[in-house]
């Protein structure tokens, strides 16, 4: 046995600091051939590394979503004594989490938005599907505060205001929990106003297929008509193949249904091309029904999936798509 004093390199055949460390083990824990555990264990580490990064690559966007909550209350912090005189406190924030999410965006999924310009300069209802997580949108809303110094809102899931320490950032940014009153009221002040009608059960059980899951949703139609905007339906390309969700086993779809918490695992993080395409505006119309217009929405958006994303979707091709020189056309 080798001494606690004594150099793996003593002896006739001096012996590497590895095989050392197998021998030291080995004779600690008291298994023969040891070795052949750890070359097995080194196998499994090497099988199962791609499993893990597509786990846990998805936890980057909770990385940042915290991220943003911290700067939030730096900013307020060393801003805390301007506040009583700032009509827009928040205005600096913003901007910093916008650059903030808007860099991600283009480093990771080289990220662009097209049809900009049929974003009306007034109120308006942006309509778009929703994919695995929220990210495209955000980084839609992050592009259009950097060029356009335009400012949208977004309705979320009830579920998200229960989230630990998103207070701060849900209330920056004027996320709402959705009822009419409040959308309308907030359309008829002039803003802006995204929302997925499709909502977290779009979110975690479409699929590749890019199945629009509406149900008989037909609040937001209703919204756009009481406060008498426009509707402009939204898609990002490749929303689906970034994180994709196990929402096609049937037991999370019933897990959902009973206690409406998305406890539905995603894997994925992938750095694929997203390209966001704002279609052409739904104008008001007095005499259009709520399911009228919830209808002629959705055959929109349907529009805008079919031309813009090729069917089923799939993830090596989005990631092939980061390398075209071309853009795809609008």
């Amino acid at each position: 046995m080798i001494g606690g004093n004594e150099s793996c390199a003593a002896g006739p055949i001096p012996m590497s600091y590895l095989t050392c460390l197998t021998y030291i083990l080995g004779e600690w824990t008291g298994v023969e051939h040891i070795e052949d555990y750890l070359s097995y264990a080194v196998y499994l580490s090497w099988v199962l590394f791609p499993l893990a990064v597509v786990l846990l690559l998805p936890g980057v966007l909770i990385i940042l979503f915290y991220t943003s909550i911290l700067l939030l209350h730096i900013y307020k912090r060393k801003n805390e004594l301007k506040e009583a005189y700032s009509n827009d406190f928040w205005g600096g924030a913003k901007q910093m989490l916008a650059t903030l999410w808007d860099g991600h965006g283009r480093i990771w999924h080289g990220y662009e938005l097209h049809g900009a310009e049929n974003i009306p300069e007034g109120p308006g209802l942006i309509v778009f599907y929703h994919g695995a997580t929220p990210a495209d949108c955000i980084y839609f809303m992050a592009r259009l505060l950097i060029q356009k110094k335009r400012y949208c809102h977004i309705v979320a899931d009830h579920f998200v205001f229960r989230l630990p320490g998103f207070k701060i950032l849900l209330d920056v940014h004027g996320v709402m929990h959705g009822p009419k009153e409040e959308c309308v009221s907030a359309l008829k002040k002039g803003c802006l106003i995204a929302i997925a009608p499709g909502g977290v059960r779009e979110a975690l059980f479409s699929d590749e297929m890019y199945t629009i899951i509406w149900g008989n949703r037909k609040g937001f139609a209703q919204v756009a008509i009481d406060a008498k905007v426009p509707i402009i339906p939204m898609f990002t390309q490749n929303v689906r193949e970034g994180v994709r969700t196990l929402g096609g086993i049937k037991i999370f779809r019933s897990l959902y249904e009973r206690i409406r918490l998305p406890l539905v695992p995603v894997y994925g993080g992938f750095p694929v091309k997203l390209r966001t395409f704002i279609g052409e505006p739904i104008p008001y119309e007095p005499n259009i029904t709520a399911e009228e217009l919830t209808a002629k929405t959705k055959a929109a958006l349907q529009a805008l999936i079919e031309k813009h994303q090729k069917i089923p979707g799939n993830i090596f091709r989005a990631l092939m798509e980061r390398f075209q020189t071309q853009k795809k056309e609008d």
